[in-house]
Parts: structure tokens; sequence; C-alpha cells
């Protein structure tokens, strides 16, 4: 039993970059969806897709490197976690990276990125930043 599944996901995601992996398999669950479903729409993944493996289902997530075979994604990191929950308002959303990274939020409207959370007018809790 894994206490905290989304620091779980981003860990396999940041291990199969290191390890130069093609694809790497998370377990499934409607929350690590949206975030799959945001890193592909973002650029930072090439897909993703669900499998039925036997008794459970699982998320296979494509990894995404650059020509020079380096990966795209450099940091992806926690930020809110069950210890310490972080929450924001519209107008207090980070930018990552001076705006070349982002944040992905749940917000009262689903799970957003910072940019588009701005932008809807919502805030809510900090999931995960990638760059």
């Amino acid at each position: 039993m894994v206490s905290d599944p989304i620091a779980d996901m981003l860990t396999r995601i940041r291990n199969g970059m290191k390890a130069k992996f093609p694809k790497v398999d998370v377990p499934a669950s409607k929350l690590k969806t949206e975030i799959a479903r945001i890193l592909k729409d973002e650029g930072y993944i090439l897909n993703y897709k669900i499998v039925d493996e036997g008794n459970h289902k699982a998320i296979r997530v494509y990894l995404k490197y650059t020509a020079a075979n380096q990966p795209v994604i450099s940091i992806i990191e926690r930020v809110s976690r069950p210890g310490c929950r972080v929450y924001v308002g519209s107008d207090e959303i980070p930018k990552v990276l001076g705006g070349l990274g982002i944040n992905i939020l749940t917000t009262p409207k689903g799970l957003l990125t910072g940019k588009a959370a701005r932008k809807e007018g919502v805030g809510g809790e900090i999931l995960c930043q990638v760059y």
C-alpha cells in the first residue's frame, strides 16, 4: 500500500526517464489518468493508455525524449503532500520557471494547469510542478 499514489506515479516517471525507458506502467486511477492527460496535452510525454493487467488496470505512460536522447522532463516534483497540503487562490498561483514549466492543480473545475486555472479564475491545491 502506497501512502501517496501521486508521488509514486511521479517517481515512476522520473526513474523511467533516468533509465531511458520507452514506457512505464503506473497503477490506474481517475486522478492519475487526468495527470497523464495534462502531461500529454502539454507535450511532456508522447502518449498514455489504460491497459488491463489481469485483475487491475494500469496506465502505460510513453516517455518522450529529444533528438539527442535527453528526457523532455528535467524536473517533475510533488508540491502538496499528504502531510503538508499547499492551497493557493487564483491570484496566488506561482509561475514555474518563469512560465517555461507547468504546475498541475486540483480545482473545483477539475484538474487544470496553473495557466488554465489563472484564466478560469479558480484556485486549488498544487499537486506537482513539471519543467
